[in-house]
Order: structure tokens, then sequence, then C-alpha cells
């Protein structure tokens, strides 16, 4: 929950940000010099980018969760084999040890999205976050497509 918390808090202060930088941009825009204008013209494509960002991060995040939920009401987060420290992290040895499992599953069921989520958790408990969010993004892109398929 706090790491929700957190991700909240930091989404509303870009948001503040975004919106400061934009009411900014607005008035370099009102000034009608070329510099102004161009500096308005920038501070308005940097929000818009950073917004894009923001909303995508936000959305994985709601996509994933989604998934986390429907695999665990599955039950198929039973079987990872992937036991904690005291911190509640996976242990990085044990995670390491069991990824080859995740990895010849995704490997055997290449359209499974379960089969990708938990090869993500396997890289993200193994500390590759990079592959690990790449994994979970094609398993929410499979989910998606089972789901048009219905």
């Amino acid at each position: 929950m706090t790491t929700k918390l957190a991700a909240l808090l930091m989404a509303a202060l870009l948001a503040l940000y975004i919106a400061l930088v934009g009411w900014r941009a607005v008035q370099f825009l009102g000034t009608g010099e070329p510099v102004g204008v161009a500096i308005g013209v920038v501070l308005i494509v940097l929000p818009v980018i950073a917004a894009w960002a923001l909303w995508r991060e936000i959305a994985f995040g709601i996509h994933s969760q989604r998934l986390l939920r429907r695999l665990e009401e599955e039950g198929g987060l039973d079987d990872l084999g992937l036991p904690a420290r005291a911190s509640g992290r996976a242990d990085r040895e044990a995670a390491e040890a069991a990824f080859p499992r995740f990895r010849e599953a995704a490997e055997a069921e290449p359209e499974s999205w379960r089969a990708w989520l938990r090869l993500g958790l396997g890289y993200d408990a193994a500390g590759d976050r990079r592959r690990g969010r790449g994994a979970v993004r094609r398993a929410i892109e499979l989910e998606r497509a089972e789901t048009r398929g219905r």
C-alpha cells in the first residue's frame, strides 16, 4: 500500500508541475516576442510528453495489478517458488535458481499471458526490472488479445 501511495503522490506532484509549466508557457506565448513564443512552444510540448509518460505508467500499473489479481484468483501464483526475505522482497538467489523454469514456460507457451506474467515476476525477483516490465507488457498485450478474441 505504501508503494501505491508514493506513486499517487508522485503522480499528483507531476500533474501540479505540468499545470504550472503549462501556465508559464501560456505567459511566454502571450509576450509576442519570437524568443518568448519559442520558449512557450517548448514549454507546452514538454508537459504534453510528461503527461503521456505519466498516463502510460499509470495504465501499466493498473493493467499489471489487474492481471496479478486475476492470476492469484486462479491460483497461478501459488507455485512460483520465490521465497521472500524478511523485507518481503524475493530472495534473489532463489529467484535466479527458479528463473529458468519461468523462461521455459514462456517459451513453451508463447501465447500465454499467464506464462509471460510469471516470467516478468521472475525477472523482477532476479533484479532485472527492465526485462520484467517488458515481459509484463507482453502479458498485458496477450491478455487483451485473448479478451478481444472471445
